[in-house]
């Protein structure tokens, strides 16, 4: 499951039901007290007062630009189920934000190569540059004034920064199972330096020369013989793909 624009809710059904509504004023006061220490030298955010429809929160980083009206984002904090208090009001801005578009320079930066789902009805998957704020990861869409060299480059450096992230490795049976501590989609990282991951096994006791993998982005990676995987794809009740490894190099983005 793929978190809200507002991160996870923590109401129950009946709460869920029956909502107290965000109200725009009490959404107002938790932009003026949190969002100033979120803008940084590339992020500029600014409330615009407008007397036809109503105040408007703006946020300019290098080429994107969101524009939303604060009676539409109070309505869909209701929407997602976010408590109408100020410490929750607060903590939705900021996921909020942190879920904003990625611009074709932070991508540049600090984007990262995963894999995740190539479609919506989560069949293939394929690499995608993510950049990590906190523990979120958001996807790159590249603009229009991005050419393919910029492109390439972005994608090169993606691929080196998945190569460098720390993941845990846990042996079980047959079984190996990649996974991150504070950010699930990264358990696909690894997977861009395949080799090395058949080398760390082997140093924890499991041997896999012909390793495949199974993949369900967001969740743990098991890397196992063709035979096991196999039977583990069957097994889930989840969407996954299952390859060997010398595939994955071949696997397009998205």
């Amino acid at each position: 499951m793929r978190d809200g624009p507002f991160g996870r809710s923590s109401l129950g059904l009946l709460q869920r039901l029956r909502p107290e509504p965000v109200d725009v004023d009490d959404l107002r006061d938790a932009i003026d007290a949190v969002l100033p220490d979120l803008a940084t030298a590339q992020l500029r955010i600014s409330v615009v007062d407008r007397a036809a429809d109503g105040p408007v929160v703006v946020l300019e980083e290098d080429e994107r630009y969101l524009r939303v009206h604060l009676a539409d984002l109070a309505a869909d904090m209701t929407d997602a189920g976010v408590r109408a208090t100020p410490e929750a009001i607060e903590a939705a801005l900021v996921a909020w934000v942190d879920r904003r578009p990625v611009s074709d320079e932070a991508a540049a930066i600090a984007g990262i190569a995963v894999l995740d789902w190539a479609d919506a009805t989560e069949t293939r998957i394929g690499w995608r540059v993510v950049v990590r704020r906190r523990d979120v990861l958001v996807p790159w869409t590249p603009s229009a004034a991005v050419d393919l060299r910029l492109l390439h480059r972005v994608r090169s450096a993606a691929l080196g920064r998945a190569d460098a992230v720390e993941l845990d490795l846990r042996i079980e049976g047959p079984v190996g199972l990649w996974s991150h501590p504070t950010a699930p989609l990264l358990a696909t990282a690894g997977l861009v330096a395949p080799e090395r991951m058949i080398a760390r096994t082997a140093a924890a006791g499991l041997e896999l020369a012909e390793m495949s993998v199974v993949v369900t982005p967001r969740r743990p990676v098991a890397c196992a013989g063709p035979a096991v995987a196999a039977r583990l794809a069957g097994e889930t009740g989840e969407a996954c793909v299952i390859l060997p490894w010398r595939a994955l190099a071949d696997l397009p983005w998205t």
